[in-house]
């Protein structure tokens, strides 16, 4: 063993070099690959609240504020047991904000990325969660998923803002061409404007409204 080697054994691991110990990589920036999958979810749970569930016959989703998640990054190995429980995961949805630097978009694909090639090593399903910022993360947000397969993005924030919406639709469209996915998960709502298309061309779209659509609607 040399004396780097030796140096790098008694170092803590804080870029979680663990996670892709196993993992392929692709693209210019080294994205981990995650296998595909052709599973759909049937129902789905927030991890926030997964942790303590008794229910386990649902699948568990990270559509929630970056804090309510960032544990699953810090200390992944604490959560597996708990995740395990259910049927499956959509892969963490790290802030892809467009007006962070491109570093830090890219960073939070990779560690979504990460985590599924860890989860999926220990035998959990997971869907890719596809996330994208501004037009550079278009093609890299595909890096490392495979064509023809069941992808998840998430509407939410994304749709109401008229700048907003334009990067979406135009970033999801790229998705689509490159993907050529046989089903898309949505997380929040799916306007016929956006969708009908990738509909028509015989994408199964899955729709969930989100936590805060349901409350709005108990509280009305």
């Amino acid at each position: 063993m040399s004396k780097l080697q030796a140096y790098r054994n008694n170092c803590k691991d804080v870029f979680k070099s663990f996670l892709v110990s196993m993992a392929d990589y692709d693209g210019v920036y080294e994205f981990p690959v995650i296998q595909p999958t052709h599973s759909i979810p049937n129902r789905l749970i927030p991890f926030s609240k997964a942790i303590s569930c008794k229910d386990h016959d649902q699948w568990v989703h990270f559509y929630q504020d970056d804090y309510q998640f960032e544990r699953i990054w810090n200390n992944p190995k604490r959560y597996l047991r708990i995740l395990k429980r259910y049927n499956g995961v959509i892969l963490p949805d790290f802030s892809v904000y467009r007006d962070m630097p491109l570093v830090m978009q890219l960073w939070n694909i990779y560690r979504s990325r990460a985590v599924g090639a860890w989860l999926q090593l220990n035998g959990i399903e997971v869907v890719v969660n596809i996330r994208f910022g501004d037009s550079r993360t278009y093609d890299h947000s595909c890096d490392g998923v495979s064509k023809r397969c069941v992808i998840a993005v998430g509407t939410n924030g994304t749709l109401d803002d008229k700048d907003d919406r334009h990067y979406f639709e135009e970033g999801l469209e790229g998705v689509v061409r490159r993907l050529e996915p046989i089903a898309i998960v949505v997380y929040g709502r799916t306007p016929d404007d956006i969708f009908q298309k990738y509909r028509d061309s015989g994408i199964e779209i899955i729709p969930f409204e989100s936590e805060c659509a349901n409350a709005h609607r108990g509280v009305i």
